[in-house]
């Protein structure tokens, strides 16, 4: 599918620069000058900024051997289905980790929800929810130390406040502790809030400059889902198409 929407976007005219980053944007004469890492500049007279989010890692070993199929992932409702009748754990204390430890109450045999303090940020209504479940084990004041496999992962390996070790069995760990707006090459020319995503208007894709425009996850903190993002490119693409028609 991803060649298929590549070949199509070429045969529309649409010029790609692969293995490229973006590290700066400036305006230039009432159109702007877009700088990637091997020192070319782009013209354009609208800019679609479409950067996604990346999430944060936990740092331990074996995290990153096993990540994208094998046992350790960032996203519940992309992989839950797959880990049918197991048991899970999912590693963080917010509303995110929250939520996502009871959606995948409907597939896994069980979830540990593992988190370094006795105390949660989530709401209370959540950490409620979370507390009633019968499926849901809460791992309270505890340090992820590692991720431990075959092929596949089979245990998460704890530090407890004592200092001693403790072994979780499961099939995989969620990653549920935040992500990162990649936005850092735009700011502060562009507006972002105080968790660095970008700021459109109300129910709209524009930002603070005229001709920017924002899409997918570098402005979703919310959703963050490949149908959401793909709407909100369809919006930035017919909103740059109107402004470029008026200017």
């Amino acid at each position: 599918v991803r060649d298929g929407l590549l070949d199509y976007a070429r045969t529309q005219g649409v010029r790609m620069r692969m293995e490229s980053r973006v590290v700066d944007i400036a305006p230039v004469n009432g159109a702007w000058e877009v700088t990637v890492d091997d020192g070319t500049v782009l013209k354009a007279d609208a800019v679609i900024i479409a950067t996604g989010a990346s999430p944060r890692h936990l740092g331990i070993p074996g995290e990153m051997h096993y990540y994208g199929g094998n046992g350790v992932t960032t996203c519940a409702t992309c992989d839950g289905a797959f880990y049918r009748n197991v048991p899970v754990a999912v590693v963080g204390g917010g509303d995110s980790a929250c939520e996502e430890a009871l959606f995948l109450t409907r597939f896994a045999s069980k979830v540990y929800l593992v988190h370094r303090r006795d105390s949660f940020r989530a709401s209370d209504i959540m950490v409620q929810r979370v507390k009633a479940h019968e499926k849901i084990e809460l791992v309270l004041n505890v340090t992820p130390k590692e991720i431990l496999g075959d092929a596949k992962v089979h245990t998460l390996r704890v530090v407890e406040k004592s200092g001693a070790d403790r072994d979780l069995a499961v099939k995989c760990v969620f990653v549920a502790i935040g992500h990162v707006p990649n936005s850092q090459a735009f700011t502060p020319a562009l507006a972002v809030d105080e968790g660095g995503y970008f700021i459109a208007g109300p129910n709209t894709v524009s930002t603070n400059i005229p001709g920017v425009f924002v899409a997918g996850d570098c402005s979703d903190h919310v959703y963050r889902q490949a149908i959401t993002a793909a709407g909100m490119g369809c919006r930035a693409a017919i909103e740059a198409e109107r402004w470029l028609a008026g200017h």
